[in-house]
């Protein structure tokens, strides 16, 4: 389960205070699957990583009894003058898993060759979220967070990450942003919206949907 206790966070900019998150409590209860809903700048990605635990909230906690991804296909978090072998190394020992599968998962999933061994800042940008999207699915994770990325590159390699996400599904979470509606539908089994710094939950996703599409007209 994850857990957001009185959740305030907010932002400074120009000498003013923007609220994301105006003393909001939510539950992502385990064995379910949520979307979080909002138009642009409602606080979509800024609530997914305060979840991810790669912001930190002004005031209120969140507290998590599973093991929550960082958000799919996200490569910030990869240093730059390390190779891609290293970054994925080190990731792998970070979360307990094996470093030397972890290396041949992505190597034969994310298809950069010898870029394998070359800096990661010298990485193109489809080449940099195959090894990041492909070191996601080599950590094994109870919830995963999907911030409008299901797959990536090209057909051929967009069908092998959806093969391989929906092996994860069979026994992992998801709480997701998207803009797609029918794979909102397609993944989530509740929604949150977000709105003017409040959450609204919703039980059943169509009404979910009816009021995100009621917010953007």
């Amino acid at each position: 389960m994850i857990e957001l206790d009185n959740v305030l966070k907010f932002y400074r900019t120009k000498g003013q205070k923007k609220i994301i998150l105006n003393h909001v409590s939510l539950k992502f209860s385990a064995g379910t699957s949520y979307a979080i809903l909002g138009i642009n700048g409602a606080g979509k990605s800024t609530t997914m990583r305060l979840i991810a635990g790669t912001e930190l909230p002004n005031s209120g906690r969140i507290k998590r009894s599973t093991r929550v991804s960082w958000p799919l296909g996200f490569g910030a978090g990869l240093h730059g003058a390390m190779t891609g072998r290293e970054n994925i190394q080190f990731v792998a020992r970070l979360y307990g898993q094996d470093p030397r599968r972890a290396v041949e998962f992505v190597e034969d999933f994310a298809e950069v060759g010898a870029y394998i061994d070359e800096p990661y800042r010298t990485y193109s940008s489809g080449m940099a979220a195959r090894l990041a999207f492909g070191l996601s699915m080599a950590i094994d994770f109870e919830c995963y967070l999907i911030d409008e990325v299901t797959a990536v590159g090209d057909a051929r390699f967009a069908a092998r990450c959806h093969e391989e996400f929906a092996k994860r599904r069979d026994r992992a979470d998801v709480i997701m942003i998207s803009h797609s509606m029918e794979t909102v539908r397609e993944y989530c089994k509740r929604a949150i919206v977000l709105a003017h710094g409040l959450a609204y939950e919703f039980t059943d996703v169509d009404d979910a949907v009816e009021l995100y599409k009621k917010l953007n007209r």
